[in-house]
């Protein structure tokens, strides 16, 4: 439930906002309150501008504790809801002001982030889209968001998916050669998936809502993560009668699950063609080259106790510690190496930074920024980033629906 002139839970089931995004800025003067309850609820993407600053107030009506993480968003330490580290969770009849300006422009999620029961409240739909919008973004004639969730039966999760809150795959009629920005995210909490996109050529122009060097994926199809943000953009045919679909090609360990996700059909009057699509322009406030030689240097191992708790390098990892992992000055380059030991991927998510998956052998990195890497159970994977935020960040982890291991790092 959304109030002061933001959309109702049922205006966006009625007007077809759940397969688009929000017409109407939030703008600067205006606070809405988001309203959270108990049970399945639906609630809208917020579509703002980068620069302005962005207010909210939450008001928690559920039974239980909560917090907000703004995942990939780049913001100021006491809002991040990295809950009880950056601030207290909000107690059930209470309300928390939120006021940052984002500094990145793109496609980003806000959900529900108290460890006890963030899972069960994402899964109640405890969740929405945060999309900032640049002056510089590309004209295209559909800019539309699908979030992907598992299915619940009986309050348990099942192989299959909503869209935007719904079962129903979205249908959307657009005219002849029309250019779709694709924004797709996953609010899974326990499944890594595979989406397929058929009938036309796609691109990626970004990743964790960075921007990336264009690229076709591999037989059109993307691997998604839990948290993780796609922009496609892709031309329909130029003929009328067309039809275009994203499918699900696999929801965890099922390779056989493919069901229908969206579809873009064309109709009416052809659209005027458009100049070759370029990218996305480049992040300046993110760097070209991270400095590595003069890193900060440091491996995490990630391992289960006897009792199957979480270690990190051996020590427990079940919550945040007295001390940090590692401390540094802001503006330190940083090299971690994940280390996992389990049996099962980990999914490994450091707050407040983005970071480049860098090659184990030649120190070469791949060509995107990332807000979470997966580990696979028994390897190695590093990443690098600046650490230029300051602040107490988190740094946790998680898959199959339960917490995963959890410790923070401080920049100063």
């Amino acid at each position: 439930m959304v109030r002061n002139g933001s959309p109702t839970r049922r205006s966006v089931l009625l007007s077809g906002l759940c397969a688009s995004l929000l017409s109407a800025r939030v703008q600067a003067q205006d606070v809405p309150e988001l309203v959270l309850q108990d049970g399945p609820q639906i609630l809208p993407p917020f579509k703002v501008k980068r620069g302005e600053i962005f207010r909210l107030r939450v008001k928690n009506e559920r039974h239980a504790p909560t917090a907000f993480h703004w995942r990939g968003v780049r913001l100021r330490n006491d809002m991040d809801g990295g809950a009880p580290l950056t601030q207290k969770p909000i107690s059930p009849g209470e309300t928390f002001d939120v006021a940052f300006t984002p500094p990145d422009s793109g496609t980003f999620l806000c959900h529900a982030n108290w460890r006890a029961n963030s899972a069960s409240d994402i899964a109640d739909g405890v969740i929405f889209p945060f999309l900032v919008e640049d002056d510089k973004d590309p004209a295209v004639d559909a800019d539309l968001m699908l979030l992907l969730q598992e299915k619940k039966s009986n309050g348990a999760a099942t192989l299959g998916m909503t869209i935007n809150g719904s079962e129903m795959a979205p249908t959307h009629d657009l005219r002849p050669g029309a250019r779709v920005r694709l924004r797709i995210a996953s609010g899974s909490t326990q499944r890594i998936m595979s989406v397929a996109l058929e009938g036309t050529k796609s691109r990626v122009a970004a990743i964790d809502g960075q921007p990336c060097g264009l690229f076709e994926p591999d037989r059109q199809t993307l691997p998604l993560v839990p948290g993780q943000r796609y922009d496609l953009f892709f031309d329909l045919p130029r003929e009328d009668g067309h039809e275009v679909s994203l499918h699900l090609r696999s929801l965890g360990g099922d390779t056989k699950a493919a069901s229908l996700l969206a579809s873009f059909r064309t109709s009416g009057e052809l659209v005027a063609e458009r100049p070759t699509f370029a990218g996305l322009p480049s992040n300046s406030l993110l760097p070209e080259k991270i400095a590595l030689q003069s890193a900060m240097r440091r491996d995490l191992v990630f391992a289960r106790n006897s009792s199957g708790g979480w270690l990190i390098n051996g020590q427990a990892g079940d919550a945040f510690a007295p001390t940090p992992l590692f401390k540094v000055k802001r503006g330190t380059p940083v090299v971690l190496g994940f280390i996992n030991k389990t049996g099962q991927p980990q999914l490994i998510h450091p707050h407040g930074h983005v970071m480049r998956h860098i090659h184990l052998f030649d120190d070469g990195w791949d060509p995107y920024w990332r807000d979470t890497i997966i580990v696979p159970e028994r390897r190695t994977m590093r990443v690098a980033f600046v650490a230029d935020n300051p602040g107490r960040w988190p740094l946790n982890g998680g898959m199959d629906g339960r917490d995963g291991p959890t410790s923070w790092f401080e920049v100063s």
